[in-house]
């Protein structure tokens, strides 16, 4: 009886059987590199709730981790001009947004030197909010043949303006220090004329022009923008249509020119247009985003199907 079991084990498979545990091996396969993919990708700006007692978060406070809340100050709450948020913008890295010592043309130098070389690749950077249904999937349908596509995830509920520029000056360290964006994807919620960036943080023409940690944001951003780009540095905008009104092109034009003097345009096509297909294909691998947009509202979403 064992020979007869070992003697049956050891035959050799059908031509189908044998396709069979090579396709079933090559998702398992697949499921791998994608979930170790996801598995590194965190999510910037989330917090993880623990047991602290308030002693010890005052004794941490100043060697916290940088996605930790900011501690207030007690007589900083009377002033809402010296909020943490507010301090925040204008805190470490506005020592190197603030700083005018190299001009114009040397800092355009400095970026076209380190970008020399036949191997670069203009990064793109994705910004993804967690606000958008299945968010935490993007990540998966990104191009694979283009490593200069960089996702960014960040926590809609919990993030600060400081938290994403922070985490965009990183990405582009490690890509290659001294690179700038030429292209750029923000993909979040909002509508006909407004952006829904942030928690309690809805960019539209009145806010962006009155909230001034909003207005910094879009300032500070700019200095992550290309100099070099022969064109204007593109951001587009997904997830919402913002030019479903006037208001979105007046909010887009506020924009512009809180950016300047970095030559930047912005474009939110519909994702059904030719231009929006082609935005697609800038950023994601179309089949795959395709499969992702049929069951962004799914409860019974398969993740296996993202292979």
């Amino acid at each position: 009886m064992i020979a007869e079991r070992s003697g049956t084990s050891n035959r050799e498979p059908c031509c189908g059987a044998r396709r069979g545990a090579g396709e079933m091996q090559s998702v398992r396969q697949g499921n791998s590199e994608v979930w170790n993919f996801r598995k590194h990708l965190r999510m910037v700006g989330s917090r993880r709730i623990k047991a602290q007692t308030f002693a010890d978060r005052r004794g941490k406070s100043f060697s916290r981790s940088w996605s930790d809340p900011t501690p207030v100050k007690p007589d900083s709450l009377h002033d809402p001009r010296d909020s943490g948020d507010l301090q925040s913008s204008c805190g470490t890295l506005d020592e190197g947004v603030c700083d005018d010592t190299l001009d114009w043309e040397e800092e355009r130098e400095l970026e076209r030197v380190a970008c020399e070389g036949d191997d670069f690749i203009p990064p793109k950077i994705m910004l993804i909010s967690s606000k958008v249904p299945k968010a935490e999937y993007i990540p998966n349908i990104i191009r694979r043949d283009d490593p200069s596509v960089i996702p960014i995830l960040y926590d809609h509920e919990h993030a600060t303006f400081d938290d994403i520029l922070e985490e965009i000056e990183k990405k582009l360290t490690t890509y290659r220090r001294g690179c700038k964006i030429w292209k750029m994807l923000i993909f979040c919620q909002g509508g006909p004329g407004h952006l829904y960036l942030l928690k309690n943080k809805v960019a539209t023409f009145a806010k962006v022009e009155k909230e001034e940690d909003m207005s910094q944001f879009w300032r500070r951003l700019s200095r992550f923008m290309s100099k070099v780009n022969p064109d204007p540095n593109l951001i587009h905008i997904m997830g919402c249509y913002v030019l479903g009104n006037p208001n979105g092109e007046k909010l887009f034009q506020k924009l512009k020119n809180l950016m300047r003097p970095y030559s930047v345009t912005f474009e939110s096509p519909l994702e059904l247009s030719a231009q929006g297909k082609e935005m697609i294909e800038m950023y994601f691998d179309f089949r795959l985003f395709r499969l992702w947009k049929t069951r962004q509202h799914s409860k019974l979403f398969d993740y296996d199907d993202l292979v």
